[in-house]
């Protein structure tokens, strides 16, 4: 599929099969976010994919529990959540770290999986378990949550696509 057609069909998906992805597929996925642009390319954001059944739950929950209704699943039942968050010390850092979703997000359209950005990050960042969860792997600074990237196998119907409205675009000749 060529880039525009790729851009023009990707919807978000809200709902997944438990199945799991590969590594493969996440790591294609992680690349092309790798090579989003960033501010003077300086690279601030990064990528935390997790597959890990049981704490995919209790960050799920953490996030249900953020937007006021902890009987629903804001990931859809996506087996793998990618945490994006990138570092404050860049003044572009939100910028590159949504650009980092958008690649992420296209990429995985490429590859036949739904995904979906899931907000919050950024108030769990306050939270123990992102704190921990940071500190296990390393991750030093002052980061701050850009995004959660739902990632799965669709389950159902993809979602069509919508037409655009008008005045998305002006010219100045």
């Amino acid at each position: 599929m060529n880039v525009l057609e790729c851009i023009k069909t990707r919807r978000s998906v809200r709902k997944f099969k438990s199945d799991p992805v590969s590594k493969d597929l996440i790591l294609k996925v992680i690349e092309a976010g790798t090579y989003a642009a960033t501010g003077r390319n300086a690279q601030s954001p990064v990528i935390i994919a997790v597959t890990d059944k049981k704490l995919r739950d209790e960050i799920s929950a953490l996030n249900a529990k953020i937007y006021g209704n902890e009987n629903f699943d804001p990931f859809y039942g996506a087996p793998v959540i990618l945490i994006v968050a990138a570092n404050k010390a860049n003044p572009t850092f939100v910028y590159d770290g949504s650009l980092v979703l958008g690649n992420m997000m296209l990429e995985a359209h490429e590859l036949n999986l739904g995904s979906c950005w899931i907000h919050r990050a950024k108030q769990s960042m306050d939270y123990p378990l992102y704190k921990d969860l940071f500190a296990k792997l390393g991750i030093e600074g002052e980061y701050e949550g850009i995004g959660h990237l739902a990632l799965g196998y669709i389950d159902g119907e993809y979602p069509e696509t919508k037409p655009r409205k008008d005045g998305w675009y002006y010219f100045v000749e």
